[in-house]
């Protein structure tokens, strides 16, 4: 299983596409509520003030109706691909007996690798594994690890990131406090110390990353990001040139930008543009409509939505052409068309109850596209 892959656009060729096998729900601690402020805020279900005062988290179910359906789009995602000539690899399933995983004074449900851009960022041979942000979440490239080891034997290079403690204090929490401050929500506590405090842990999810050839556009928005970017920087000099934006997104920008071939990006909004290293300002930015609401299901309060109605801005290029795009996001696909490209619909119905999108689900492990120069 050889690894190369350096853009979101050119041929794809292999891709992992994730699991939703044995997902029940979320732990509701303090990592869980930081990676999600802005949307549990803006729905009035932030729990993170109390946990930082010392109450103990909360186990939330998911409805198995929605875990169902999340299995089934997941596996007609992975079919479409097939159907396309793209060769797809699968991880492991999280076992159904699964015990809860621990690190220095915490404990957490593990997840099902789903939302498997996150945890990892390909860099042409190399996977690197990144330091997740939340507790859940922070063995799930063990699932991954057969196909990973498979690259390596076939000659990829295979890293890990710095782990993190992921202890109450180990948040840096200026952005948070940025954004609560912005939405009305009053005062966000710092976390009460422990002894297996370290600072600010390097953190950093391989989804606030634009591959573009030998460039990558990282999103940083606090320090923990700032950190891994500094990490990331120094381990890739000679080979790859991180440009860093600040604060296009809380942490991941795959549903604020994403780059559908060289000279066009997909973007929410056209003011990203300005975020920007100069030579990508000049590329066409294409900003589809609002999102409807009417695209989405009804849930109620009970039902937690993780991302905002732009999720469907995650899309999947197979070539410079041709772009898989949630069925349901009517508007988005004209859009797309009236641009020339050819939309393959997917449907992905529970899109903002499990954190993420088409490309979210999926991580290129092989694309026609080298080390190629777009910013020059």
């Amino acid at each position: 299983m050889r690894l190369n892959s350096y853009d979101g656009f050119t041929r794809l060729r292999e891709v992992i596409v994730g699991s939703g096998t044995g997902y029940t729900g979320h732990d509701r601690d303090l990592t869980f509520e930081l990676f999600h402020q802005e949307n549990l805020l803006h729905y009035g279900s932030w729990h993170y003030p109390r946990l930082a005062a010392g109450e103990a988290p909360e186990r939330w179910a998911v409805h198995p109706q929605y875990v169902e359906e999340l299995v089934e789009d997941v596996e007609g995602l992975a079919e479409t691909l097939v159907s396309l000539g793209v060769t797809v690899h699968r991880p492991l399933a999280l076992p159904p007996d699964a015990g809860p995983i621990a690190g220095p004074g915490w404990r957490a449900t593990p997840t099902p690798a789903l939302n498997v851009r996150d945890n990892t960022l390909i860099v042409g041979d190399e996977i690197i594994e990144t330091p997740p942000m939340v507790r859940s979440r922070c063995l799930e490239t063990r699932l991954l690890a057969p196909l990973f080891r498979r690259c390596f034997d076939a000659g990829a290079r295979w890293t890990a990131m710095p782990r993190p403690g992921l202890t109450d204090a180990s948040f840096d929490l200026s952005y948070a406090r940025h954004a609560a401050a912005a939405l009305g929500a009053g005062a966000v506590p710092y976390a009460r110390p422990g002894p297996y405090d370290a600072g600010y842990d390097m953190m950093l999810d391989g989804a606030q990353v634009v591959r573009l050839g030998r460039d990558l556009i990282v999103n940083t928005a606090q320090a923990n990001h700032r950190s891994a970017a500094d990490w990331l920087e120094r381990h890739l000099r000679g080979r790859f040139t991180v440009h860093r934006v600040e604060r296009m997104a809380d942490s991941h920008i795959d549903a604020t930008l994403l780059a559908l071939r060289p000279g066009v990006f997909l973007a929410r909004h056209d003011r990203v543009r300005d975020l920007l290293p100069r030579p990508l300002q000049g590329w066409k930015f294409i900003v589809p409509p609002e999102p409807d609401p009417a695209d989405f299901p009804s849930y109620v309060p009970r039902d937690l939505l993780l991302t905002s109605p732009y999720i469907d801005l995650n899309v999947l290029s197979v070539d410079e052409t041709t772009v898989l795009v949630n069925a349901a996001a009517t508007s988005l696909r004209a859009a797309l068309e009236t641009n020339g490209f050819t939309v393959v619909p997917v449907r992905h119905r529970h899109r903002r109850l499990f954190g993420g999108g088409l490309h979210c689900f999926t991580l290129d492990t092989v694309r026609d596209g080298g080390p190629e120069g777009y910013l020059n």
